[in-house]
């Protein structure tokens, strides 16, 4: 599936067809091998919605026993990177958050 896979599940949520918890998921299991827990939806999600707001260093809580460097927190831009969220990212700053910064 790769890139193209996850730019057509960054659309879908654009276009209403799902859910950005139901697509974050499908790229977790379906776009890693091994695949990543699930566990990781909610700071995937959390970490997409902080790079887009411009507030990639901030740090967000990993599930248990997933850890970052050795910490059990890592910030924003270091998860979306290493989940390959970056489709996501650019359909939330180009299409799901208007000019007044408000999800819609």
């Amino acid at each position: 599936m790769g890139t193209m896979g996850t730019i057509g599940m960054a659309e879908a949520v654009n276009d209403g067809l799902t859910n950005l918890e139901t697509a974050v998921s499908w790229q977790l299991q379906s776009n890693h091998f091994p695949p990543v827990p699930t566990s990781m939806v909610s700071p995937c999600c959390e970490a997409i919605m902080a790079v887009a707001g411009d507030d990639g260093d901030r740090t967000i809580d990993l599930p248990d026993p997933i850890t970052y460097k050795d910490r059990t927190a890592a910030p924003a831009w270091a998860i979306v990177e290493a989940h390959h969220l970056y489709p996501f990212v650019e359909q939330v700053i180009g299409e799901w958050i208007d000019d007044e910064g408000d999800e819609g």
